[in-house]
């Protein structure tokens, strides 16, 4: 598909033209084509700098809730709010301010989001009630829901599909990735010494930096002006709106309350509408022939998987060390950092697979090799475990990261600059969702499985452990069927996304 160029604005610093150049022979790349220039890294770290800090948000509280509740007097059944209320307008308007980004000018809805995220970070950090706490979380969600989309199309769109694209993707993957494991070391490190307050504050000044350099180096993009598709926009936000509210407080309070059955059921039924809204639309919010595209649709899959069971494995094992072996917070967050490191090692061989063998196929072996360790953890026991925890969820994290880089390259390979916004919205939406879906899922699987074995007389820590391996065996088991069906559908096409690639 041919690439077209974006609409320029008058806001913002003009692209700088480059002098003719004499093709390169066939076969050959310019020896600096795959190097980044002074002003190319600066765009880098501004757009990576804001998806991080998105990234940050989703962790760096967690760890502070226990101060935080009695502080703004948050009882244990509110408690949840200080989470869901970023997680819910987060997940559920991606798609939409995607949309508007392409529309209004990505550029345009960047910087809005990140005024937007920065201004309710530092109401977050003063506010003296748990009300205008929960608004300012709200209002992060909402300036993260316009931020990701639009930063991760203004990655894709800055740099050209190949070796920089790819490089630059698994820079920001990588860093997102971390993200979430540095903000629980760092949200513990703040509320012990400077308390909770300064872990939204960090998020604040982190955002304010961002927004000093942005409108200096981001230059405006759009794709083709069309009128926004109102019925598909407000059924897709609803729909996800339920969704995510229903995992959300499922992972504290369980699926069987009644607002979480009907959250769900609605959250389906409005995204059912949606699909059925898209397919006669004249202009969609989605158009359904993207999904149609096996590269967006599986790459998405990939995604939604490697981030949902990762998360999920993060939080069975944060049990199992404390609950089992009883492990210092110290010691769990050592063995987190190791993870860390290992997912950076990860993102750094992610781009050198994919230029070797194609983003696709990259994709469906990280995801079967991330499966096939998590299957190892299946080998602990109620006393002994630890180095194994370190050994295979180290290894499991670094081909976590491989994945992430290659399924957003994967998904959006192949398609015009005027559809990167949708592109990204749905890669962005995948690894939101997939923070949402697996920590409750599995939770809920491992707890009740716990409790029945219980019930049938088992010990406690052998009922515990019964419930974590059924968690690890579904995870692992989820990865390797995902993994397989890349593999099947775009993995045997690698030819086509090795040359871009490389």
């Amino acid at each position: 598909m041919p690439t077209t160029a974006s609409v320029p604005e008058t806001t913002g610093p003009a692209p700088v033209s480059q002098p003719d150049r004499p093709a390169p022979a066939s076969g050959q790349q310019p020896p600096a084509s795959h190097r980044f220039t002074p002003r190319e890294i600066l765009v880098l770290v501004t757009l990576c700098a804001s998806q991080f800090l998105v990234a940050l948000d989703f962790s760096v509280l967690n760890v502070a809730l226990p101060v935080l509740g009695p502080d703004l007097g948050l009882g244990e059944a509110g408690l949840q709010w200080a989470v869901t209320a970023f997680a819910l307008p987060t997940g559920s308007f991606l798609l939409l301010f995607g949309r508007l980004g392409d529309q209004l000018g990505r550029r345009r809805t960047f910087l809005t989001g990140l005024a937007v995220f920065t201004a309710a970070s530092v109401l977050a950090a003063v506010a003296p009630n748990a009300p205008l706490f929960l608004g300012g979380r709200a209002l992060q969600g909402l300036g993260a829901a316009a931020l990701v989309p639009t930063g991760m199309a203004l990655i894709t769109t800055s740099f050209p599909e190949g070796p920089k694209r790819t490089k630059a993707l698994s820079i920001n993957g990588s860093l997102m990735a971390l993200g979430f494991t540095v903000g629980m070391v760092v949200g513990g490190v703040l509320t012990d010494t400077l308390g909770w307050r300064s872990t939204m504050g960090l998020l604040g000044v982190g955002g304010g930096l961002v927004l000093i350099l942005a409108p200096r180096l981001l230059t405006e993009s759009r794709g083709a002006r069309t009128r926004l598709d109102v019925p598909g926009a407000l059924t897709v936000t609803g729909g996800l709106f339920g969704i995510v509210y229903a995992l959300s407080t499922a992972a504290e309070e369980g699926f069987t309350r009644p607002d979480v059955v009907a959250a769900l059921v609605a959250g389906l039924v409005l995204l059912g509408v949606f699909v059925r809204v898209e397919a006669r639309s004249a202009e969609p919010l989605l158009p359904l022939w993207m999904l149609r595209r096996p590269t967006v649709a599986f790459g998405n899959l990939g995604g939604l998987a490697t981030v949902s069971m990762m998360t999920a494995v993060v939080f069975l094992m944060t049990l199992y060390l404390q609950d089992l072996l009883g492990v210092s917070a110290l010691v769990s967050g050592l063995v987190f950092g190791v993870q860390g490191l290992a997912s950076i090692a990860g993102g750094a061989l992610a781009p050198r697979l994919a230029r070797r063998i194609g983003a696709p196929r990259t994709l469906a072996l990280a995801l079967v090799g991330q499966g096939v360790l998590t299957a190892g953890l299946l080998g602990l026991g109620t006393r002994s475990g630890l180095w194994l925890v370190v050994v295979a969820v180290s290894l499991a994290s670094a081909l976590h990261l491989v994945a992430v880089v290659t399924y957003g390259v994967t998904a959006t390979s192949g398609l015009d600059d005027a559809e990167q916004g949708r592109a990204t919205s749905l890669v962005t939406s995948a690894m939101q969702l997939g923070l949402a879906l697996g920590i409750p899922l599995l939770s809920a699987l491992s707890v009740g499985w716990a409790g029945a074995l219980r019930a049938d007389g088992t010990s406690p820590a052998a009922a515990t452990l019964g419930g974590i391996k059924l968690g690890i065996g579904a995870d692992a088991l989820a990865l390797l069927a995902v993994g397989a069906l890349v593999a099947l559908t775009v993995g045997r096409r690698p030819a086509a996304s090795r040359g871009r690639a490389s």
